[in-house]
């Protein structure tokens, strides 16, 4: 089945002179009065890697995907760009998937070529290699591989207390209603998680830590404690219990203050790691369901599109945790200051949250407690996806100068240390170090907002545990706050000023709303996967393509309940930036036939921004200030 739901632009607008702007400039990380301190995503890492693509950008075909016959090729755009250029004795790191499981004749193809394996990846039937250049086209002979790619480094992408930022999404609502989380397990695939006091039980009788298992996947390195400070900070968002916040201006309360924690760390100190390292955690996470309950899986982290979603092997993994009944929340990026190549942050949405199964989460500044004067976070990144043009984000959610949970003695606490929320005097007037050491920090980007999402799933799951994680996503956006800004004007706390759309590519679904989420009985069977947009050149039109996969049922039908009218606030699908309706570089040649979807190659429609040489994992929340907390907006009905 296939449908297709149109919406027309407004006339464009031009662009202003305020987008893009400070995306090199440096930050300073200045504290706030009162500990509140500052937040960071990163937005820099992004500019940089996108002006080396740009200057390839003419030089990418759509052919690159696909042999003569159209079929997928065995290797990936990245990969094949080394094969081109580099040495053939240069030793790269690559996942081959296999149309079987690996066996030893594999294992012993790679070891007479130089190669070794470092990982065994059975979830997605493949295997981690380190291996010379040379030996690829001899395994691209073998008849049971079925794909490589690089293995490509990966890092994190951005407390969560009940002060504004939290009743923003309603999370204190969702908590009057008498659920915390308990019964279900959430997986925290980050930087590993120290032993803070407010990731214990919160049983009268019990102090124990609620972090029921540990494991390390970063090569070389077996502790599961926090080296760098973002796995915890993320935890506290999703699951902290303010046991430490008696004295501080708010009580810090994550969303679930009484789940379960798995922590699986696949960053190192540095917030690094590894697509074969979050791979295997998401493997383990699986196998361990049953065991711990896990239902929701947190992936705070996230690195650029190389290859089309059906062939990366980390999106391939996120949907195994999904069918096997995990719900996988995962961040946007931290990249929508992005102007380098003119496309205002659009299209800049970071694997895996590119696979149209996961839930993708943006970032909101949140203003107040009340989400109608909020806006978008001016770095939170923007759909469509790269190559396959999934819309995303799905939703939003508060993610701009959160404070979490400290973990003492990490790389970001350390080289932070404005950041650091300190207790109060006995009225909350005066907050600093006379009053005792920092136990929170702050911190801003999609990587904050996730967890928040992850909390409610775990609230909805404790609810009702037969939940699917395609009825739990469908809740979520048909519940989100849809009354955000059709414009809004974002400043950050270097002064810089940008324009914001308030369209589908930049808010998804929606504000989240824990309360409504929580109270959502809505039924129905199928997929909520995500839809994909295609753009008309002649009627500037862009259209909702929702295809359902292997005849299973689609929940974005034309029916009151599901309908996408009902899902995506109507507003979403006007926009109004140049950038969105006409732009030869976002939506292909605009020297394009006309069909039903451009066909020119460009950034998005075409062989994408696939010859990168930053191949990590971004960082999507290190110590960029963030936004000021104030906009000016303009809201429509």
């Amino acid at each position: 089945m296939r449908e297709q739901i149109e919406f027309r632009s407004h006339p464009p607008l031009s662009s202003s002179a305020g987008w893009g702007a400070g995306n090199n400039d440096k930050r300073d990380g200045a504290g706030q009065p009162s500990g509140q301190g500052r937040a960071g995503h990163g937005a820099r890492a992004c500019g940089r890697a996108a002006v080396a693509l740009l200057a390839c950008l003419t030089l990418l075909v759509p052919a690159a995907f696909a042999n003569g016959n159209g079929s997928p090729r065995k290797v990936s755009p990245t990969l094949q760009g080394l094969l081109d250029t580099a040495d053939p004795s240069t030793v790269v790191d690559v996942i081959v998937q296999y149309g079987v499981a690996p066996q030893q004749k594999h294992l012993d193809r790679v070891s007479r070529r130089g190669g070794r394996s470092k990982m065994h990846l059975g979830l997605i039937q493949a295997e981690a290699y380190t291996l010379p250049l040379s030996a690829v086209a001899d395994l691209l002979d073998d008849g049971d591989v079925v794909h490589m790619s690089l293995d490509h480094k990966v890092k994190m992408t951005g407390s969560v207390s009940m002060d504004p930022s939290m009743e923003a999404i309603n999370a204190d609502i969702a908590q009057g209603y008498g659920y915390d989380g308990s019964g279900v397990g959430i997986a925290i695939v980050d930087s590993g998680i120290y032993s803070h006091p407010d990731l214990t039980s919160n049983s009268r009788y019990s102090n124990s830590s609620r972090v029921v298992y540990s494991q390390s996947f970063v090569p070389g390195d077996s502790s599961t404690n926090d080296a760098y400070g973002h796995g915890t900070h993320v935890a506290g968002l999703a699951l902290g219990n303010g046991e430490s916040s008696d004295n501080y201006a708010y009580d810090y309360l994550g969303v679930a203050p009484n789940a379960s924690i798995i922590n699986l760390r696949v960053l190192d100190a540095n917030g690094v790691g590894t697509d074969s390292a979050v791979i295997a955690a998401i493997n383990q996470a699986i196998s361990l369901k049953s065991k711990y309950n896990i239902r929701v899986l947190n992936l705070s982290l996230g690195r650029p599109v190389f290859e089309s979603y059906a062939q990366d092997p980390l999106c391939k993994a996120v949907e195994k945790a999904w069918n096997a009944g995990i719900v996988v929340v995962v961040a946007t990026g931290n990249f929508g200051r992005d102007n380098s190549m003119g496309t205002n942050g659009y299209g800049t949405i970071t694997a895996p949250g590119n696979d149209p199964y996961v839930i993708t989460v943006g970032a909101m500044d949140a203003d107040d407690a009340s989400p109608a004067n909020d806006s978008i976070a001016s770095y939170s990144s923007k759909g469509p996806t790269l190559i396959d043009h999934i819309v995303k984000p799905d939703l939003v959610a508060s993610g701009n100068m959160m404070v979490s949970l400290l973990a003492p003695s990490t790389t970001l606490v350390r080289s932070n240390p404005t950041l650091d929320v300190y207790p109060c005097n006995w009225n909350g007037t005066v907050c600093n170090a006379r009053y005792g050491n920092p136990m929170y920090f702050t911190l801003s980007g999609t990587s904050m907002a996730a967890p928040l999402v992850s909390g409610t799933a775990a609230l909805m799951i404790q609810k009702d545990s037969s939940l699917t994680p395609d009825l739990v996503k469908a809740r979520l956006m048909k519940s989100a706050f849809k009354n955000f800004p059709l414009h809004s004007t974002v400043e950050d706390t270097l002064g810089n000023v940008y324009q914001e759309e308030g369209d589908i590519f930049t808010y998804g679904a929606g504000v989240l709303d824990a309360a409504a989420a929580l109270n959502s009985s809505d039924k129905g069977s199928g997929s909520a996967l995500s839809p994909t947009a295609t753009y008309n050149s002649k009627t500037r039109t862009i259209s909702l393509s929702i295809t359902t996969i292997k005849s299973t049922s689609v929940l974005w039908g034309s029916s009151v309940l599901w309908g996408t009218s009902v899902v995506w606030s109507s507003n979403e699908f006007v926009g109004g930036t140049s950038v969105l309706w006409g732009s030869s570089v976002l939506w292909g040649s605009s020297a394009s036939t006309g069909g039903d979807e451009s066909d020119g190659c460009s950034v998005l429609w075409g062989a994408s921004a696939v010859i990168s040489k930053t191949k990590t994992m971004l960082g999507l929340s290190d110590n960029d200030p963030g936004d000021v907390r104030r906009s000016g907006t303009s809201r429509g009905n």
